[in-house]
């Protein structure tokens, strides 16, 4: 029995893969490579196609023996999905139906889903909760939320289950150094921060410091990437026990500034990281915080690289070493 996961060749699906294998596992790849790179997936088995091609797909269940789902395949650029909402709707809920659609048909009642703190928008108190409202306030957090309740209804007539999983700011690298972070743009804090200190770009642009946070700057919270890909692992061993369905935050509960974050940037490389002041970015809330009480409760999920220290090290080996990303 084999676990598909699509968006394998992504940062964080990627690091599931790998834990997976880890685990004896096996494992299924399927990745459209728009944003995946081949180098990431450290199993051998990869289908490059997209989920909208039934003919691709069905191909794909019907040569493996696929026993659960994790999905990861999706457009994840909110300032994109914002000027290109179709985009966003037709790869991401669209895809997912035709996902649910082989699922149905080949008897496969198990999903993880790869959920976003993106579902929430403006938060009504911190930290988040599973039971606070969902309204987004980005095409992108629509679509992950459309895709949700999606997945929710298969469950209710199809008796397809599934624990959805909305997770905050992913960090850091595996610990081998072989895999880690590389989107092309790239748009998350930690790689342009480390890329700053690589002499890659003139400095970081630090949007807004008068927020009423310590040092005035947004806070987010921070998560490593390889204690994303364990609760993954632990939410599809729930649905194997007959678990029902279920939404779970994955965040530390803890709080870092941008202005820590280059901070603790400059400590970790030893190098000066130049910074830009520029405006307030519209939608920005100052505070992003889970509470992820309900995944450590019944899940057994147990963050054990919380540190941002530790997750800023193992991002500035992966960034120091793969200087280009996965180009050679």
């Amino acid at each position: 029995m084999a676990v598909l996961v699509t968006g394998g060749a992504g940062y964080i699906g990627s690091h599931t893969v790998a834990a997976l294998l880890e685990k004896g596992e096996q494992v299924v790849v399927v990745d459209n490579l728009y944003q995946g790179h081949r180098e990431a997936v450290l199993g051998d088995k990869l289908y490059v196609g997209d989920l909208r091609d039934e003919a691709f797909l069905s191909q794909v269940f019907s040569e493996n023996d696929i026993d659960s789902v994790i999905h990861f395949a999706a457009n994840s650029l909110v300032g994109e999905s914002m000027k290109d909402p179709g985009k966003y709707y037709h790869n991401n809920v669209f895809g997912t139906l035709c996902l649910l659609e082989q699922m149905r048909k080949a008897g496969v009642s198990r999903i993880v889903f790869s959920s976003t703190a993106a579902t929430y928008g403006e938060p009504e108190r911190v930290p988040i909760d599973e039971f606070d409202r969902t309204v987004p306030t980005n095409t992108y957090g629509e679509t992950k939320l459309s895709m949700e309740k999606m997945i929710g209804w298969f469950g209710v007539a199809h008796g397809i289950r599934s624990v959805s999983l909305r997770y905050f700011n992913a960090a850091g690298a595996h610990e081998s150094g072989k895999i880690g972070e590389d989107h092309r743009p790239e748009s998350h804090l930690i790689p342009l921060v480390l890329q700053t200190a690589l002499g890659q770009r003139e400095f970081i642009s630090l949007f807004g410091n008068d927020y009423p946070t310590e040092d005035g700057t947004c806070v987010r919270d921070y998560i490593h990437v390889s204690d994303l890909a364990d609760a993954h692992l632990l939410a599809m061993n729930r649905l194997r026990q007959n678990g029902d369905h279920a939404v779970y935050n994955l965040g530390n509960g803890q709080g870092y500034s941008v202005q820590q974050v280059i901070d603790i940037a400059r400590e970790v490389t030893g190098r000066d990281i130049p910074v830009r002041m520029e405006a307030r970015r519209d939608g920005d809330p100052a505070v992003l915080v889970a509470s992820s009480a309900r995944a450590k409760q019944e899940l057994g999920w147990n963050p054990s690289r919380s540190r941002l220290q530790d997750m800023m090290a193992s991002a500035w080996q992966w960034h120091s070493s793969h200087p280009n990303g996965y180009d050679k």
